[in-house]
């Protein structure tokens, strides 16, 4: 029975259809490519439909988790696979842009688990964390990210970005300041609640805003102005239940990212993907965004930070087991969140060729040592068909 590898792309906060290119460009082109390394094995491609980025993280895993088996279920059918939870003849490479990446780790990380239970933050990891289990369903080979921020966004997104914005920062540091007083009790309430909406109007914009390069932005530019007041995103996040009814958009969305605001969890994520890594033969990469030749020349400083000479979107790993991490340097554009976003853009994206290689080679390595039954009967299908050729 001939294999089949399954590419499933999700993408990331605030993303959409046009996420992974334009006409789904780099879908296409990933398919091509992985196509090409194990000739053998089909590989079908799956986007998962836009979602809402809002609410608790443990949710959106949830139902991606769902839709994941229903889609895997209907190709084992339609191939006949006599016992696809013991020997499956579909696998799959998960593929997150940005938050999708994290969505891909805790979906994962929920598969191999015996009991896993959902919170907030993904997977309960409370209590040395799940005890895998080798026998997933669906059997994922790999967890392929591109510009997820595993470790938080990188402090430079924020300095540059706040400085390069100042003045709307400045309305969201007020609106934030009214949000606190109310918060706090200070101040009179019925004013805060007036100024805080005020600001909004000003610094947000119409609920079905869908511009993948809105989200980071603005997500961005409050964490400044948040961080001006109290720990930066963190605070915001924590006070979320404070929020007063003008609010409810952004601190909605704030949820969903609001795992980025806790490091700890962040590095206990890390840490557990890089053990079912290691125990279960589950690929795990992040192709990471950073700035070369385009980026503007310009100093920032954040109290209590120094800033890398490297900028990137994320915060790069320097020590501990954390998967592997390629670098996907842009020469072409001037900062961090437009190298986010167009990533997946050849016109944008200098080094797009190189991206598309490395992530095909990843997928290959990781099909070629994780799934060795698949390659054997490929190489057996070849030998076979060469052996009738010569008869």
């Amino acid at each position: 029975m001939r294999k089949t590898l399954i590419l499933c792309f999700i993408h990331g906060f605030k993303g959409g259809e046009s996420t992974f290119g334009d006409n789904y460009s780099f879908v296409e082109d990933l398919r091509t490519a992985v196509s090409q390394a194990l000739p053998g094995i089909a590989v079908k491609v799956l986007v998962y439909p836009k979602y809402e980025t809002r609410g608790d993280l443990g949710d959106a895993v949830s139902k991606f988790r769902g839709w994941l088996e229903n889609k895997v279920i209907d190709y084992e059918v339609a191939m006949g696979t006599p016992s696809p939870t013991v020997e499956p003849s579909v696998r799959t490479i998960l593929i997150g842009h940005s938050m999708g990446g994290i969505v891909a780790a805790e979906t994962v990380m929920g598969l191999a688990s015996d009991k896993p239970i959902y919170t907030e933050d993904g997977i309960d990891k409370s209590g040395g964390g799940p005890t895998f289990n080798h026998l997933m369903f669906p059997r994922i080979q790999g967890v392929l990210a591109f510009d997820t921020p595993y470790l938080g966004i990188a402090p430079g997104v924020v300095a540059y970005g706040a400085e390069g914005h100042y003045q709307t920062a400045q309305s969201a540091l007020s609106s934030l300041s009214s949000l606190w007083r109310m918060a706090g009790g200070g101040g009179d309430d019925a004013s805060a609640a007036a100024s805080a909406a005020s600001a909004l109007t000003k610094t947000t914009p119409a609920k079905n805003d869908e511009g993948g390069g809105w989200g980071w932005g603005k997500i961005a530019m409050f964490g400044a102005a948040a961080g001006a007041m109290a720990a930066g995103g963190a605070a915001a996040w924590m006070n979320r239940e404070h929020i007063s009814t003008g609010w409810t958009w952004v601190s909605s969305h704030l949820e969903f990212v609001g795992c980025l605001a806790r490091p700890e969890a962040l590095k206990q994520r890390v840490a557990y993907m890089a053990k079912l890594s290691s125990e279960l033969d589950v690929g795990f990469a992040n192709l990471y965004t950073r700035l070369g030749k385009g980026a503007e020349s310009k100093t920032v400083s954040m109290v209590g930070t120094v800033l890398g000479k490297d900028r990137t979107f994320c915060v790069v790993p320097t020590k501990g087991p954390a998967g592997k991490w390629i670098e996907a340097v842009n020469d072409a554009v001037a900062d961090e969140t437009t190298a986010h976003i167009s990533m997946f853009e050849a016109k944008k994206n200098p080094a797009y060729e190189k991206l598309l290689g490395d992530s095909a080679g990843l997928i290959a390595a990781w099909v070629n040592k994780g799934w060795p039954e698949a390659i054997r009967e490929t190489r057996s299908r070849s030998q076979y068909s060469q052996q009738k050729q010569l008869r």
